[in-house]
This record gives C-alpha cells, structure tokens and sequence, in this order.
C-alpha cells in the first residue's frame, strides 16, 4: 500500500540535489531517508533513483512515479475545496413538514423568500394535521407541543400560548367564569394538536401554574 508519506518522499526527491538535501526537506536524517527509499523501492519492484554521497538522479520510473505522486497530492489538497460551493449557494433537496395553519402562515412564505436566495435548491414543503411523528422521511419537521422522541434534535423556533376567548352572547347566557375551577362546568372548544389529550388544560397566570381537565362542546 503506497502512502500520502511515500508521495511525498517522491516528489522531495526529484526536487532535491541530494540526499542529504532531501533529507533536509523532510526533517530526517539521510540514513532514514535511504532506508525509506529501499523500502519503497522493495514495495514497488523498481529502481527509483541512482543516489551516491553527494549527487541524486531518478531513473525513468522514478521520474514517472514523481510526476504520479505529485499530481496525486495536488487532488488530495484539493478535494474538500472541490466540496465547497463558491457562491455559498446551497443545491439539492430539502423535505420540511409542519402543521396546516402555522405551515400556510408563517412557513411557506419564509420558504418563498429563501427560495429565491437559493434557486438550485428544491424545496418540498408537507403540510399535514399532524407533521409528527409520522413525517420521519423529512429533513425537518415544524412541530407544535412537546417532543419526547430522542432521536431528533429539537430547536424553539417561537413561543406557543392559547388564550381564553368566549363570546359575548355566551358569557351573556352562561355567566362569566371567576376562576379557573368554574371552566369545568362550561361548554369549551378544544383545539386538537398531534393526538394530544386537549381536554387537559395547563393554564398559567404570572408565576402561578394550574392543570385541570375541561368539558368539549359537542
């Protein structure tokens, strides 16, 4: 197996007047540097170079190893440039899938704006009822409410409240709850998000928490 090493100690030594001189390049000593050489030599099954104390010549094939070995390590410091967009633009595919009415909302029309940014790249955007857990085929999925799955990283990308709203004709007819307690005995509408149990309520006023459950209207 020929190593990115034995590439260099090629290349070194059809630069170098010497051994000594190539050695010198390479930070070791000329004894290291002849042994290196025979080994090489022994792996390949060629004669590389014609070496004596104070000239060094290749041989043909030690010329053509050298150009070999030098046009080898170009490509190799090449390759992660070669990976690297110039322009920064990003291209391929990206699958995102969030919920129908934040997706329409807020979610497509940012989409909108980075598609033009970035116009190789393909944008697929999935809305659905419930985008999580069963869109593991995305690359991101917008999702609203707590995650427990692991596997996934999890990023806040904005808070998510629900506020306590009733008409006036019903607080008219039913009265106006005093506290919290009271909302058991009212008729409520319950927003339904990922199959979560929405008739448990977690409401919140300053620092005070209260969980209870509530009664939907049919």
């Amino acid at each position: 197996m020929i190593s990115i090493e034995d590439l260099r100690l090629a290349v070194t030594l059809a630069r170098s007047e010497s051994l000594s001189a190539a050695a010198r390049t390479l930070n070791v000593s000329p004894p290291a540097l002849s042994m290196r050489l025979r080994k090489l030599e022994t792996r390949l099954g060629l004669t590389l170079a014609n070496r004596d104390a104070r000239r060094l010549s290749l041989t043909a094939d030690g010329e053509r190893f050298s150009r070999e070995s030098a046009l080898l390590l170009e490509q190799l410091e090449a390759l992660p440039e070669s990976f690297r967009q110039k322009d920064e633009t990003l291209v391929g595919t990206l699958r995102l899938a969030a919920p129908f009415g934040y997706g329409r909302q807020r979610i497509a029309p940012l989409l909108a704006r980075f598609a033009k940014v970035h116009p190789q790249l393909r944008l697929h955007l999935d809305l659905r009822e419930t985008p999580w857990p069963d869109r593991h085929d995305s690359d991101a999925v917008i999702h609203i409410g707590h995650l427990n799955e692991s596997l996934w990283t999890a990023r806040p990308l904005t808070p998510n409240e629900r506020w306590l709203c009733a008409s006036p004709a019903y607080l008219h007819a039913h009265g106006v709850p005093s506290s919290p307690d009271e909302l058991a005995s009212h008729r409520c509408i319950c927003i339904r998000e990922n199959d979560e149990d929405v008739t448990l309520w977690h409401l919140r006023k300053g620092q005070g928490r209260k969980t209870l459950r509530v009664e939907p209207a049919l």
